[in-house]
């Protein structure tokens, strides 16, 4: 697959970026309509480029100052079903599939990071689904939850904050972590008292032996290397985009349904389900954090040697696969 850049190009750079897209061995579909920009002046300038090659080149685009000075879309096609993508693709090192774009990247943590009412309405709703999955010991109510839960934006943030060098992308990560953590946990808890006083729940209801959700505020061994293992998988979900991979990742840790039974536990007073389930919750995602800043910077040093060389054992990429709409 390609990527598709459009370019928004001041008069002062135009020669140079246009000799750079015609003379960059992996681009085609080079067009510009001269004049076409008002805002800031200038041209506008297409391209589709190796997505395997999409990052170098945007690196050159940035040392001739077009980030600072114009404007750069990033575009992924649904197809390209043309010879000229087909070689393309075949002599660019490495898959599509397995391109990383760090400017995405980044725009996707940066993204992740904002705090929004609709971030905070879905950690409400999964912690409060966390808490009726404890009361009813339903483990299906549980995955539930942690398929609803947003919290994993925030935490592969950090990691490409981390890696990235960009500490204040760190900061509002973790901040937007523990404060709607904070938030969500409050207002269950609310909702639990709320709840004992009309006599819908019960300490026992809390408290009592629960075989389908009794894992969510005990951590152990396995819970750090799911962990760790979640951490990882999503870093490089969001470093090659297969979002389809982050609904594993969602219900693979038990970070909402532990802010679930803690929001119980704070509503009945049991101080084994408070701190067992802090233990839990702290966990997760310190080794989510972990894992997935680990993951990001092998990525960032040893990704292109390591998708480049995989072709010896994989097979190279040729022609009759590489085009085509996927």
């Amino acid at each position: 697959m390609l990527a598709h850049l459009r370019l928004t190009v001041p008069r002062e750079l135009s020669e140079p970026v246009r000799t750079l897209l015609l003379e960059h061995a992996c681009t085609t579909n080079v067009t510009v309509a001269e004049g076409a920009c008002l805002r800031p002046e200038g041209d506008l300038v297409e391209c589709d480029v190796a997505r395997e090659q999409a990052g170098q080149l945007l690196d050159e685009l940035d040392r001739l100052g077009l980030d600072e000075s114009g404007g750069i879309v990033i575009m992924t096609p649904t197809g390209t079903p043309f010879a000229a993508a087909r070689r393309l693709e075949a002599a660019a090192p490495g898959h599509p599939d397995d391109a990383v774009i760090w400017e995405s990247v980044e725009a996707q943590a940066e993204s992740g990071a904002v705090p929004t009412v609709s971030y905070l309405v879905f950690l409400v709703i999964a912690v409060s689904l966390a808490a009726v999955a404890v009361i009813t010991d339903s483990a299906v109510l549980v995955v539930g939850a942690m398929v609803v839960g947003p919290e994993f934006s925030a935490i592969a943030a950090a990691c490409a904050g981390l890696v990235l060098g960009r500490w204040g992308l760190v900061g509002r990560s973790l901040r937007l972590l523990v404060l709607t953590f904070a938030f969500a946990i409050a207002v269950v808890t609310v909702l639990a008292l709320l709840a004992t006083w009309t006599g819908a729940i019960t300490a026992a209801d809390v408290t009592r032996p629960r075989p389908n959700t009794g894992f969510i505020w005990h951590p152990d061994l396995w819970s750090f290397v799911v962990a760790l293992l979640a951490g990882a998988a999503g870093a490089l979900a969001l470093a090659v985009e297969k979002t389809a991979t982050m609904v594993g990742v969602f219900i693979s840790v038990t970070t909402v349904p532990a802010a679930g039974n803690l929001a119980l536990g704070l509503a009945v007073g049991e101080p084994s389900e408070i701190l067992g389930s802090l233990a839990q919750l702290g966990a997760n995602i310190g080794s989510m954090i972990v894992s997935g800043t680990l993951l990001l910077a092998v990525v960032r040093v040893a990704w292109p040697w390591i998708t480049a060389r995989s072709e010896r054992l994989l097979g190279a990429q040729g022609p009759a696969t590489g085009g085509g709409a996927r």
